[in-house]
């Protein structure tokens, strides 16, 4: 999105943001800041810039600072531009303990990018992450809406060469 666009929703997502807001009193939209952003991050790229999250605020009708504050907390939300493959691998106690920090490091090499980065070529970004809540089948990474759980580095070697071979037409792989 260039700075000369206007940022606007889509009439099938307006309303949608419009019947999230009906969910609350008036004066109380702030309440459905969550799923608006979701909204927004999926109609403008995949991700949040400033002026889609002042977009975000005037349509709830709240401070531009609180719709940042939520934006910039919750790790679902990318404040920057992602890769067509957005890899989450979780970094808390149970992934950690089975060696999380091991699958961010070979993913790192494996990719040439560091935790944070998108590769040149605009297919994978590297996130680490908090809890998933997959403790049990540690360690775990999720891309797009898919967990892949008791990773070791093999299995991620097969998961990026599968992402690097298929042709996917949705954000995320």
């Amino acid at each position: 999105m260039t700075t000369s666009e206007q940022i606007v929703f889509s009439k099938e997502s307006l309303e949608l943001v419009q019947k999230m807001m009906l969910r609350y009193p008036e004066g109380k939209h702030k309440s459905a800041l969550i799923p608006v952003l979701h909204i927004a991050q999926a109609e403008f790229g995949g991700w949040l810039s400033a002026p889609v999250m002042d977009y975000v605020a005037s349509i709830l009708k709240i401070q531009p600072i609180e719709v940042y504050e939520v934006a910039s907390f919750y790790s679902m939300f990318n404040l920057k531009p992602v890769g067509k493959c957005l890899i989450e691998v979780c970094r808390t106690s149970s992934c950690w303990l089975c060696g999380a920090e091991d699958i961010i490091d070979h993913i790192e090499n494996k990719l040439n990018i560091k935790v944070g980065e998108t590769t040149a070529d605009g297919m994978f970004t590297l996130k680490a992450v908090e809890c998933l809540g997959s403790c049990g089948t540690a360690p775990m990474m999720q891309v797009g809406a898919d967990y892949h759980e008791n990773l070791t580095l093999s299995k991620v070697d097969a998961l990026l060469e599968k992402f690097k071979s298929e042709d996917k037409q949705s954000r995320y792989c």
